[in-house]
Protein backbone atom coordinates (compact mmCIF):
# COMPACT_ATOMS: atom_id res chain seq x y z
CA UNK A 1 0.00 0.00 0.00
CA UNK A 2 2.90 2.20 1.24
CA UNK A 3 4.36 1.99 -2.24
CA UNK A 4 1.20 2.44 -4.55
CA UNK A 5 0.75 6.06 -2.58
CA UNK A 6 4.22 6.78 -3.20
CA UNK A 7 3.81 5.76 -6.65
CA UNK A 8 0.09 8.14 -6.65
CA UNK A 9 2.41 10.87 -5.19
CA UNK A 10 5.08 10.63 -8.00
CA UNK A 11 2.60 10.58 -10.98
CA UNK A 12 0.56 13.50 -9.64
CA UNK A 13 3.94 15.27 -9.41
CA UNK A 14 4.66 14.31 -13.52
CA UNK A 15 1.29 15.36 -13.93
CA UNK A 16 1.96 19.06 -13.17
CA UNK A 17 4.66 19.58 -15.60
CA UNK A 18 4.48 21.71 -18.71
CA UNK A 19 5.82 20.58 -21.77
CA UNK A 20 6.86 23.46 -24.39
CA UNK A 21 7.57 23.68 -27.98
CA UNK A 22 9.97 25.35 -29.48
CA UNK A 23 11.03 25.69 -32.91
CA UNK A 24 14.15 27.02 -34.83
CA UNK A 25 17.41 25.37 -36.21
CA UNK A 26 20.37 26.81 -35.22
CA UNK A 27 20.38 29.27 -37.85
CA UNK A 28 17.70 31.11 -36.15
CA UNK A 29 17.40 31.68 -32.35
CA UNK A 30 14.79 29.20 -30.54
CA UNK A 31 11.66 30.56 -29.54
CA UNK A 32 8.63 28.93 -28.18
CA UNK A 33 5.35 28.35 -30.17
CA UNK A 34 3.64 26.25 -27.74
CA UNK A 35 2.61 25.30 -24.05
CA UNK A 36 1.42 21.54 -23.68
CA UNK A 37 -0.42 20.87 -19.69
CA UNK A 38 -2.38 17.83 -18.29
CA UNK A 39 -3.87 18.82 -15.16
CA UNK A 40 -7.58 17.17 -16.20
CA UNK A 41 -7.52 17.16 -19.63
CA UNK A 42 -5.15 17.63 -22.04
CA UNK A 43 -4.38 21.59 -22.93
CA UNK A 44 -2.42 22.84 -26.26
CA UNK A 45 -1.73 27.05 -26.09
CA UNK A 46 -0.11 27.77 -29.31
CA UNK A 47 1.86 30.79 -29.65
CA UNK A 48 -0.01 34.16 -30.79
CA UNK A 49 3.21 35.28 -32.75
CA UNK A 50 3.08 33.51 -36.18
CA UNK A 51 4.47 36.40 -38.06
CA UNK A 52 8.17 35.97 -36.16
CA UNK A 53 7.81 32.06 -36.74
CA UNK A 54 7.16 32.64 -40.74
CA UNK A 55 9.95 35.11 -40.86
CA UNK A 56 12.41 32.90 -39.27
CA UNK A 57 11.67 30.13 -41.61
CA UNK A 58 11.88 32.57 -44.53
CA UNK A 59 15.15 33.65 -43.35
CA UNK A 60 16.50 30.17 -43.06
CA UNK A 61 16.57 29.88 -46.90
CA UNK A 62 19.02 33.16 -46.88
CA UNK A 63 21.61 32.71 -44.28
CA UNK A 64 23.91 30.00 -43.18
CA UNK A 65 22.56 27.61 -40.14
CA UNK A 66 24.56 28.59 -37.02
CA UNK A 67 24.17 32.22 -38.60
CA UNK A 68 25.62 34.74 -37.10
CA UNK A 69 28.24 32.52 -34.78
CA UNK A 70 29.22 30.17 -37.76
CA UNK A 71 30.79 32.86 -40.24
CA UNK A 72 33.36 35.39 -39.57
CA UNK A 73 31.91 39.06 -38.46
CA UNK A 74 32.93 41.14 -41.82
CA UNK A 75 30.52 37.92 -43.75
CA UNK A 76 26.69 40.66 -42.94
CA UNK A 77 28.88 43.31 -44.48
CA UNK A 78 30.23 42.14 -47.59
CA UNK A 79 27.20 40.57 -48.69
CA UNK A 80 24.97 43.52 -48.37
CA UNK A 81 27.13 45.27 -50.50
CA UNK A 82 27.50 42.30 -52.62
CA UNK A 83 23.80 42.29 -52.95
CA UNK A 84 23.40 45.62 -54.09
CA UNK A 85 26.30 45.18 -56.80
CA UNK A 86 24.76 42.44 -57.76
CA UNK A 87 20.85 44.26 -58.28
CA UNK A 88 22.68 47.24 -60.09
CA UNK A 89 24.58 44.82 -62.49
CA UNK A 90 21.20 43.04 -63.63
CA UNK A 91 19.47 46.03 -64.03
CA UNK A 92 22.37 47.51 -66.54
CA UNK A 93 21.83 43.64 -68.08
CA UNK A 94 18.18 44.43 -69.08
CA UNK A 95 19.61 47.45 -71.21
CA UNK A 96 22.69 46.26 -72.28
CA UNK A 97 20.85 42.94 -73.86
CA UNK A 98 17.92 45.02 -75.33
CA UNK A 99 20.96 47.06 -77.16
CA UNK A 100 22.03 43.80 -77.88
CA UNK A 101 19.12 41.95 -79.70
CA UNK A 102 18.18 45.03 -81.31
CA UNK A 103 21.73 45.22 -83.00
CA UNK A 104 21.02 41.33 -83.75
CA UNK A 105 18.08 42.07 -86.34
CA UNK A 106 15.44 41.25 -83.83
CA UNK A 107 12.29 42.95 -84.69
CA UNK A 108 13.34 43.53 -88.11
CA UNK A 109 12.62 41.37 -91.06
CA UNK A 110 15.76 41.75 -93.04
CA UNK A 111 17.29 39.77 -90.12
CA UNK A 112 17.76 35.86 -90.16
CA UNK A 113 18.13 33.10 -87.93
CA UNK A 114 21.18 31.83 -89.49
CA UNK A 115 22.60 35.02 -89.36
CA UNK A 116 21.82 35.91 -85.69
CA UNK A 117 22.47 32.30 -84.84
CA UNK A 118 26.11 32.57 -86.18
CA UNK A 119 26.75 36.13 -84.63
CA UNK A 120 25.60 34.65 -80.89
CA UNK A 121 27.92 31.44 -81.52
CA UNK A 122 30.74 33.71 -82.38
CA UNK A 123 30.28 35.76 -79.57
CA UNK A 124 29.80 32.44 -77.01
CA UNK A 125 33.20 30.96 -78.71
CA UNK A 126 35.30 33.55 -77.91
CA UNK A 127 34.17 33.97 -74.27
CA UNK A 128 34.60 30.79 -73.45
CA UNK A 129 38.45 30.66 -75.31
CA UNK A 130 38.95 33.56 -73.22
CA UNK A 131 37.79 32.20 -69.94
CA UNK A 132 40.37 28.63 -70.97
CA UNK A 133 43.46 31.74 -71.63
CA UNK A 134 42.88 33.64 -68.35
CA UNK A 135 42.87 30.89 -66.13
CA UNK A 136 45.86 29.54 -67.36
CA UNK A 137 47.68 33.07 -67.18
CA UNK A 138 46.37 33.89 -64.11
CA UNK A 139 44.24 30.99 -62.60
CA UNK A 140 46.79 30.50 -59.46
CA UNK A 141 47.26 34.43 -58.97
CA UNK A 142 43.37 34.63 -58.08
CA UNK A 143 43.65 32.92 -54.14
CA UNK A 144 46.21 35.12 -53.24
CA UNK A 145 44.93 38.68 -54.53
CA UNK A 146 41.59 37.91 -53.87
CA UNK A 147 40.31 41.21 -52.97
CA UNK A 148 42.12 42.81 -55.77
CA UNK A 149 40.46 40.03 -58.72
CA UNK A 150 37.20 40.46 -56.87
CA UNK A 151 36.81 44.44 -58.02
CA UNK A 152 38.80 43.60 -61.44
CA UNK A 153 35.89 40.86 -61.82
CA UNK A 154 33.43 43.00 -61.82
CA UNK A 155 35.12 46.04 -63.55
CA UNK A 156 35.90 43.71 -67.06
CA UNK A 157 31.89 42.71 -66.19
CA UNK A 158 31.19 46.75 -66.45
CA UNK A 159 33.39 46.59 -69.62
CA UNK A 160 31.50 43.45 -71.23
CA UNK A 161 28.09 45.31 -70.99
CA UNK A 162 29.18 48.74 -72.09
CA UNK A 163 30.64 47.02 -75.73
CA UNK A 164 27.22 45.52 -75.72
CA UNK A 165 25.69 48.86 -75.66
CA UNK A 166 28.18 50.31 -77.84
CA UNK A 167 27.22 47.30 -80.58
CA UNK A 168 24.39 49.08 -82.46
CA UNK A 169 26.48 52.23 -83.01
CA UNK A 170 29.16 50.50 -85.09
CA UNK A 171 26.96 48.03 -87.52
CA UNK A 172 30.00 47.35 -89.41
CA UNK A 173 32.41 46.02 -86.77
CA UNK A 174 29.51 44.84 -84.55
CA UNK A 175 30.94 40.91 -84.41
CA UNK A 176 34.10 42.75 -82.82
CA UNK A 177 32.16 44.62 -80.59
CA UNK A 178 30.29 41.85 -79.79
CA UNK A 179 33.50 39.07 -79.40
CA UNK A 180 35.43 42.10 -76.93
CA UNK A 181 32.39 42.25 -74.76
CA UNK A 182 32.29 38.34 -74.68
CA UNK A 183 35.98 38.36 -74.17
CA UNK A 184 35.96 40.64 -71.54
CA UNK A 185 32.96 39.02 -69.60
CA UNK A 186 34.28 35.77 -69.60
CA UNK A 187 37.26 37.16 -67.29
CA UNK A 188 34.72 38.28 -64.74
CA UNK A 189 33.23 34.37 -64.95
CA UNK A 190 36.43 33.09 -63.62
CA UNK A 191 37.67 35.65 -61.70
CA UNK A 192 34.85 36.01 -59.59
CA UNK A 193 33.94 32.12 -59.13
CA UNK A 194 37.49 31.81 -58.07
CA UNK A 195 37.66 34.64 -55.80
CA UNK A 196 33.99 33.81 -54.34
CA UNK A 197 35.40 30.30 -53.81
CA UNK A 198 38.04 31.31 -51.41
CA UNK A 199 36.17 34.16 -49.80
CA UNK A 200 33.14 31.07 -48.59
CA UNK A 201 36.23 29.30 -46.96
CA UNK A 202 37.02 32.56 -45.68
CA UNK A 203 33.37 32.91 -44.11
CA UNK A 204 33.02 29.17 -42.96
CA UNK A 205 33.69 28.66 -39.58
CA UNK A 206 32.60 25.67 -38.72
CA UNK A 207 33.18 23.88 -41.91
CA UNK A 208 30.44 25.17 -43.35
CA UNK A 209 31.98 26.03 -46.57
CA UNK A 210 28.97 23.90 -48.65
CA UNK A 211 26.15 25.57 -46.61
CA UNK A 212 27.03 29.07 -47.00
CA UNK A 213 27.29 28.91 -50.57
CA UNK A 214 24.43 27.22 -50.81
CA UNK A 215 23.00 30.10 -48.90
CA UNK A 216 24.84 32.35 -50.81
CA UNK A 217 23.53 31.22 -54.07
CA UNK A 218 19.56 31.76 -52.63
CA UNK A 219 20.74 35.59 -52.22
CA UNK A 220 21.94 36.24 -55.84
CA UNK A 221 19.09 34.30 -57.18
CA UNK A 222 17.03 36.84 -55.40
CA UNK A 223 18.98 39.84 -56.44
CA UNK A 224 18.92 38.65 -59.90
CA UNK A 225 15.06 38.40 -60.05
CA UNK A 226 14.48 41.87 -58.41
CA UNK A 227 17.60 43.24 -61.11
CA UNK A 228 15.61 41.79 -63.84
CA UNK A 229 12.19 43.17 -62.64
CA UNK A 230 13.81 46.18 -62.08
CA UNK A 231 15.56 46.58 -65.52
CA UNK A 232 12.58 45.55 -67.50
CA UNK A 233 10.92 48.28 -66.08
CA UNK A 234 13.71 51.03 -66.66
CA UNK A 235 14.15 49.47 -70.22
CA UNK A 236 10.27 50.33 -70.78
CA UNK A 237 10.59 53.68 -69.72
CA UNK A 238 13.63 54.48 -71.60
CA UNK A 239 13.00 52.73 -74.81
CA UNK A 240 13.58 54.80 -77.50
CA UNK A 241 15.44 57.71 -75.85
CA UNK A 242 19.27 57.29 -75.70
CA UNK A 243 20.32 60.02 -73.38
CA UNK A 244 18.45 58.42 -70.63
CA UNK A 245 19.83 55.30 -71.87
CA UNK A 246 23.33 56.16 -71.32
CA UNK A 247 23.15 58.04 -68.06
CA UNK A 248 20.90 55.65 -66.73
CA UNK A 249 23.89 52.58 -67.44
CA UNK A 250 26.85 55.05 -66.52
CA UNK A 251 24.81 55.87 -62.84
CA UNK A 252 24.39 52.23 -62.37
CA UNK A 253 27.87 51.51 -62.91
CA UNK A 254 29.36 53.93 -60.91
CA UNK A 255 27.18 52.69 -57.84
CA UNK A 256 27.82 49.52 -58.95
CA UNK A 257 31.82 49.90 -58.83
CA UNK A 258 31.54 51.69 -55.57
CA UNK A 259 29.38 49.23 -53.96
CA UNK A 260 32.05 46.59 -55.16
CA UNK A 261 34.66 48.66 -53.43
CA UNK A 262 32.88 49.03 -50.02
CA UNK A 263 32.42 44.98 -50.40
CA UNK A 264 36.23 43.85 -50.58
CA UNK A 265 36.82 46.65 -47.99
CA UNK A 266 34.74 45.31 -45.56
CA UNK A 267 36.64 41.71 -45.82
CA UNK A 268 39.21 40.53 -43.11
CA UNK A 269 41.45 38.13 -44.39
CA UNK A 270 43.58 36.46 -41.99
CA UNK A 271 45.67 34.62 -44.44
CA UNK A 272 49.02 35.44 -45.53
CA UNK A 273 50.14 36.97 -49.24
CA UNK A 274 52.45 38.92 -50.10
CA UNK A 275 51.01 42.86 -49.32
CA UNK A 276 49.72 41.70 -45.77
CA UNK A 277 53.02 39.92 -45.12
CA UNK A 278 55.19 42.96 -45.97
CA UNK A 279 52.53 45.20 -43.59
CA UNK A 280 53.00 42.87 -40.60
CA UNK A 281 57.01 42.35 -41.10
CA UNK A 282 57.56 46.34 -41.48
CA UNK A 283 55.32 46.89 -37.58
CA UNK A 284 57.03 43.99 -36.12
CA UNK A 285 60.58 44.98 -36.99
CA UNK A 286 59.61 48.94 -35.84
CA UNK A 287 58.00 47.98 -32.58
CA UNK A 288 58.18 44.01 -32.02
CA UNK A 289 53.87 43.97 -32.01
CA UNK A 290 51.98 41.95 -34.18
CA UNK A 291 49.14 44.33 -36.14
CA UNK A 292 45.54 42.50 -35.90
CA UNK A 293 44.29 41.58 -39.52
CA UNK A 294 41.55 44.28 -39.06
CA UNK A 295 44.29 47.00 -38.88
CA UNK A 296 45.97 45.26 -41.58
CA UNK A 297 42.82 45.36 -43.94
CA UNK A 298 42.19 48.68 -43.35
CA UNK A 299 45.78 49.87 -44.32
CA UNK A 300 46.07 47.00 -47.45
CA UNK A 301 45.17 48.23 -50.96
CA UNK A 302 42.26 46.40 -53.18
CA UNK A 303 42.68 48.66 -56.59
CA UNK A 304 45.02 46.51 -58.96
CA UNK A 305 48.93 48.12 -59.48
CA UNK A 306 48.07 50.26 -62.43
CA UNK A 307 45.52 52.01 -60.61
CA UNK A 308 47.61 53.08 -58.06
CA UNK A 309 50.66 54.84 -56.91
CA UNK A 310 53.22 54.09 -54.02
CA UNK A 311 57.26 55.00 -53.70
CA UNK A 312 59.24 51.89 -53.08
CA UNK A 313 60.87 52.97 -50.13
CA UNK A 314 57.07 53.06 -48.55
CA UNK A 315 56.47 50.59 -45.99
CA UNK A 316 53.31 49.21 -47.40
CA UNK A 317 54.88 48.74 -50.79
CA UNK A 318 58.36 46.57 -49.64
CA UNK A 319 56.17 43.57 -51.42
CA UNK A 320 56.86 45.09 -54.83
CA UNK A 321 60.91 44.88 -54.30
CA UNK A 322 60.78 40.72 -53.50
CA UNK A 323 59.89 38.49 -56.41
CA UNK A 324 59.97 34.74 -55.19
CA UNK A 325 60.62 31.67 -57.30
CA UNK A 326 63.01 33.68 -59.69
CA UNK A 327 64.38 31.72 -62.56
CA UNK A 328 68.90 31.45 -61.89
CA UNK A 329 69.52 31.76 -65.67
CA UNK A 330 67.22 34.46 -65.80
CA UNK A 331 69.16 36.77 -62.91
CA UNK A 332 71.90 38.97 -64.57
CA UNK A 333 75.80 37.34 -64.69
CA UNK A 334 76.91 39.64 -61.69
CA UNK A 335 74.16 38.31 -59.65
CA UNK A 336 74.20 34.59 -60.68
CA UNK A 337 78.46 35.01 -59.51
CA UNK A 338 77.22 36.08 -56.38
CA UNK A 339 75.08 33.07 -55.59
CA UNK A 340 78.02 30.77 -56.58
CA UNK A 341 80.24 32.36 -54.57
CA UNK A 342 78.58 33.42 -51.40
CA UNK A 343 75.63 30.47 -51.03
CA UNK A 344 78.52 27.69 -50.15
CA UNK A 345 80.04 30.80 -47.72
CA UNK A 346 76.51 31.85 -45.86
CA UNK A 347 75.10 30.84 -42.40
CA UNK A 348 72.06 29.44 -43.81
CA UNK A 349 73.63 27.12 -46.55
CA UNK A 350 70.92 24.65 -45.51
CA UNK A 351 68.16 26.66 -46.11
CA UNK A 352 65.65 25.58 -48.66
CA UNK A 353 65.99 29.32 -50.67
CA UNK A 354 68.83 31.56 -51.82
CA UNK A 355 68.85 35.55 -51.70
CA UNK A 356 70.55 37.73 -54.73
CA UNK A 357 69.64 41.56 -54.19
CA UNK A 358 70.27 43.93 -57.02
CA UNK A 359 69.43 47.65 -56.55
CA UNK A 360 67.07 47.79 -54.13
CA UNK A 361 64.96 44.29 -55.44
CA UNK A 362 65.56 41.16 -53.38
CA UNK A 363 65.46 38.05 -55.99
CA UNK A 364 64.11 34.40 -54.17
CA UNK A 365 65.28 31.25 -55.33
CA UNK A 366 63.86 28.14 -54.30
CA UNK A 367 65.25 24.68 -54.07
CA UNK A 368 63.19 22.37 -55.66
CA UNK A 369 63.02 20.28 -52.23
CA UNK A 370 61.69 23.57 -50.49
CA UNK A 371 57.93 22.87 -48.70
CA UNK A 372 55.27 25.43 -48.21
CA UNK A 373 57.41 26.52 -45.18
CA UNK A 374 60.34 27.33 -46.68
CA UNK A 375 58.35 29.56 -49.24
CA UNK A 376 57.53 31.87 -46.43
CA UNK A 377 60.59 32.04 -44.40
CA UNK A 378 62.37 32.75 -47.90
CA UNK A 379 59.85 35.56 -48.17
CA UNK A 380 60.03 37.01 -44.80
CA UNK A 381 64.14 36.97 -45.40
CA UNK A 382 63.78 39.17 -48.62
CA UNK A 383 61.56 41.45 -47.07
CA UNK A 384 63.56 41.74 -43.97
CA UNK A 385 66.38 42.55 -45.99
CA UNK A 386 64.65 44.85 -48.14
CA UNK A 387 63.70 46.70 -44.96
CA UNK A 388 67.15 46.90 -44.06
CA UNK A 389 68.66 48.23 -47.12
CA UNK A 390 67.36 52.24 -46.35
CA UNK A 391 68.87 51.59 -42.99
CA UNK A 392 72.25 49.71 -43.60
CA UNK A 393 74.72 48.69 -45.91
CA UNK A 394 75.21 45.69 -43.81
CA UNK A 395 71.67 44.53 -44.31
CA UNK A 396 72.71 41.23 -45.97
CA UNK A 397 74.40 39.89 -42.75
CA UNK A 398 71.75 41.67 -40.68
CA UNK A 399 69.00 40.23 -42.61
CA UNK A 400 70.16 36.67 -41.50
CA UNK A 401 70.84 37.81 -37.97
CA UNK A 402 66.76 39.04 -37.64
CA UNK A 403 65.72 35.70 -39.20
CA UNK A 404 67.86 33.76 -36.55
CA UNK A 405 66.61 35.87 -33.78
CA UNK A 406 63.09 36.88 -34.54
CA UNK A 407 61.70 34.09 -36.93
CA UNK A 408 59.93 31.70 -34.61
CA UNK A 409 58.65 34.64 -32.41
CA UNK A 410 57.48 36.75 -35.39
CA UNK A 411 55.32 33.64 -36.51
CA UNK A 412 54.41 32.66 -32.86
CA UNK A 413 52.81 35.86 -32.34
CA UNK A 414 50.95 35.62 -35.96
CA UNK A 415 49.20 33.06 -34.63
CA UNK A 416 48.45 34.63 -31.48
CA UNK A 417 47.07 37.39 -33.56
CA UNK A 418 44.70 34.86 -35.34
CA UNK A 419 47.10 34.80 -38.71
CA UNK A 420 47.13 31.57 -40.50
CA UNK A 421 50.64 30.76 -40.77
CA UNK A 422 50.83 27.05 -42.83
CA UNK A 423 51.58 28.79 -46.28
CA UNK A 424 51.62 32.16 -48.08
CA UNK A 425 49.81 32.89 -50.60
CA UNK A 426 51.21 33.52 -53.55
CA UNK A 427 51.49 32.41 -57.39
CA UNK A 428 52.25 29.28 -58.62
CA UNK A 429 55.99 28.61 -58.29
CA UNK A 430 57.63 26.72 -61.29
CA UNK A 431 60.99 28.15 -61.39
CA UNK A 432 63.37 26.26 -58.84
CA UNK A 433 66.91 25.18 -58.33
CA UNK A 434 69.03 22.91 -56.87
CA UNK A 435 72.94 23.38 -55.53
CA UNK A 436 75.12 21.20 -53.89
CA UNK A 437 77.76 23.75 -51.54
CA UNK A 438 81.76 22.56 -51.65
CA UNK A 439 84.16 23.18 -48.88
CA UNK A 440 87.37 24.95 -49.98
CA UNK A 441 90.00 22.57 -51.57
CA UNK A 442 87.63 20.25 -52.71
CA UNK A 443 87.70 19.22 -56.43
CA UNK A 444 84.62 19.70 -58.52
CA UNK A 445 84.36 17.52 -61.65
Amino acid sequence: MGGEGEGEEEHSVCGSITLEEWNGSSSTKLFRTASITASSSLSIQRSANRINHVWRRVLQAFVPEGFPDSVTPDYVGFQLWDTLQGLSTYIKMMLSTQALLSAIGVGEKSATVIGATFQWFLRDFTGMLGGILFTFYQGSNLDSNAKMWRLVADLMNDIGMLMDLLSPLFPSAFIIVVCLGSLSRSFTGVASGATRAALTQHFALQENAADISAKEGSQETMATMMGMSLGMLLARFTSGNPLAIWLSFLSLTVFHMYANYRAVRCLVLNSLNFERSSILLAHFMQTGQVLSPELVSSMEGVLPMWATYSKSTDSNALHKRVHVGVRVSSLPRPDIMQLLNGAGASSHKNAKYLLAHREGNVSVILHKDSTAGDVLKSYIHAIAMANLMEKSTSFYSEGEAWIDKHYDEFLNKLRSGGWKTERLLCPSITWRANWIPHTSGAKTD
